[in-house]
């Protein structure tokens, strides 16, 4: 096998393997994330609070918590990834 198709399996299986722990380490920070989410929307509704005219234009694309069902196909998605990776790196 020569040089760049040894590195795009390696890279195969790092993109993989860092699919299936990012998504790992989302799922644990769930509750951390949403306490946080909440802290931060009560201090947001508070009358006379310098932030709360920056609600309307912050909240798209932010998540207070990372969804379970798309956390858990992203890992298996990443785990089928790094094992293809894996036994064609050992072939």
């Amino acid at each position: 096998m020569n040089f760049y198709g040894q590195v795009l399996l390696e890279l195969t299986t790092a993109l993989g393997a860092a699919l299936f722990v990012a998504n790992g380490y989302a799922l644990l920070r769930r509750r951390a994330d949403a306490q946080a989410a909440a802290r931060e929307s009560a201090t947001r509704s508070r009358p006379g609070s310098p932030v709360r005219k920056q609600v309307r234009v912050a909240t798209t694309g932010n998540l207070a918590q990372a969804p379970v069902l798309r956390s858990v196909l992203f890992m298996v998605l990443g785990l089928a990834v790094a094992i293809a990776g894996l036994a064609s790196l050992t072939r």
